[in-house]
């Protein structure tokens, strides 16, 4: 991805990833012959969540602290000093010590991915004995990272649709099932038989209106192409033949 590509799927401009750049937040990537940034998905994940810290009302010092420690500890203290510091505050500020108190009450602490919404707190909590699944931590990741680029009611409506089909009869069993799939195509080739069985199982547990009509799949989405290129090439061809049949079938 380019720098404004990169900057428009998290919600950004490109100069506040210029600036996570010269503070040391954000890595700087690879650069192309022509000079050009070559983003990967990495660096959304990462973006994504220095967005989140900030809108929390962290400072970069901060936020830098928490980044180093992803056992998620120094989130906890930082955040319980800021929840202190903002019950100072509270006429002004009471939205955002009610999304602290959520994330500081949580039983097991913020989760690796966090902060993120109390609903999507929710689904992580109900989907947590999957974290055994190298694709279903990936797959939070995204979760995450597509949760910080959306508006308010987006987000709602993405953590709907994606709680009703976890909390659906046997839906905990069809997500594990179907990571268990994807996880056995990590070191499989494209054209492996199991690629088109796992992109039909995955787009049959899509539900309407997940993926917006009119998205385009084409390799020219620097979002896409970044997205394929964090898996295993067997696993991305998943991912396009499941767009594809979803927006085929649903068009």
């Amino acid at each position: 991805m380019r720098i404004g590509e990169l900057a428009a799927a998290v919600g950004v401009t490109t100069r506040a990833v210029r600036h996570y750049h010269q503070s040391g937040l954000l890595p700087e990537p690879e650069r192309l012959g022509n000079g050009y940034r070559d983003y990967t998905l990495r660096h959304a994940v990462v973006l994504a969540r220095i967005r989140r810290l900030t809108e929390l009302g962290l400072g970069l010092a901060e936020v830098r602290d928490v980044l180093a420690d992803e056992a998620g500890k120094d989130l906890v203290e930082v955040l319980t000093e800021l929840d202190e510091d903002l019950a100072r505050q509270e006429a002004a500020i009471r939205e955002r010590r009610a999304r602290l108190r959520t994330l500081l009450e949580d039983g097991g602490g913020p989760s690796a991915e966090g902060p993120v919404s109390p609903e999507l707190a929710a689904l992580f909590r109900d989907t947590a004995h999957l974290a055994d699944s190298p694709m279903a931590v990936k797959d939070r990741e995204m979760l995450a990272l597509l949760e910080t680029a959306a508006p308010p009611e987006e987000r709602e409506r993405l953590t709907g649709l994606l709680g009703g089909v976890v909390s659906a009869p046997g839906g905990a069993e069809r997500a594990r099932a179907l990571y268990g799939m994807l996880d056995a195509l990590a070191d499989a080739e494209p054209d492996d038989p199991r690629v088109e069985e796992a992109a039909r199982a995955l787009a049959a547990t899509v539900p309407d209106g997940l993926v917006p009509e009119g998205t385009g799949l084409g390799e020219a989405d620097g979002f896409l192409r970044a997205l394929y290129a964090d898996f295993p090439p067997a696993q991305a061809e998943v991912f396009r033949r499941m767009l594809r049949i979803v927006t085929e079938e649903r068009s």
